[in-house]
């Protein structure tokens, strides 16, 4: 069975939609995904010249995006838009530069209608390159 692209289930988009497949879920509690650098993306121009770096931040923000594809994945949720409420234990382990292909994993936690709380880590084969723990909102779409 193949899982709806992320764009068909995330409110993100170019240039800002930082996963593009979403290869396993388990309803409500975690999914893996990836996201592809072809070293054409607009932040590796000026981060930094002549040594492109993925910033640390962006892998952040690709592990809340894939949390809220689980969370939007839920028909309970139709009509919600879940937004960043915190991030902490942001670590970064490697430098991600273009051509690697990231794994993303996340897990969510405490769930209620209106905040939730999760935690990821992005990995370049087997290494992990950053992991974090997020909580979010819930706010009408």
């Amino acid at each position: 069975m193949s899982l709806p692209s992320p764009a068909e289930v995330l409110p993100h988009r170019s240039p800002f939609l930082f996963v593009d497949e979403v290869s396993e879920i388990v309803d409500g509690a975690s999914a893996r995904g990836s996201w592809r650098l072809t070293g054409d993306e607009w932040f590796f121009s000026g981060h930094f010249p002549g040594r492109p770096t993925l910033p640390g931040v962006l892998m952040c923000e690709a592990i809340a995006q894939l949390g809220a594809y689980v969370v939007l994945s839920d028909p309970m949720m139709a009509g919600k838009l879940p937004l960043f409420g915190g991030l902490d234990s942001a670590r970064f382990r490697r430098q991600v530069v273009p051509g690697d292909v990231l794994t993303i994993e996340v897990t969510l936690g405490r769930m209620s209608s209106r905040a939730g709380k999760g935690s990821g880590r992005v990995l370049v084969g087997d290494a992990v390159a950053c992991e974090c723990d997020l909580m979010f909102v819930l706010v009408d779409a």
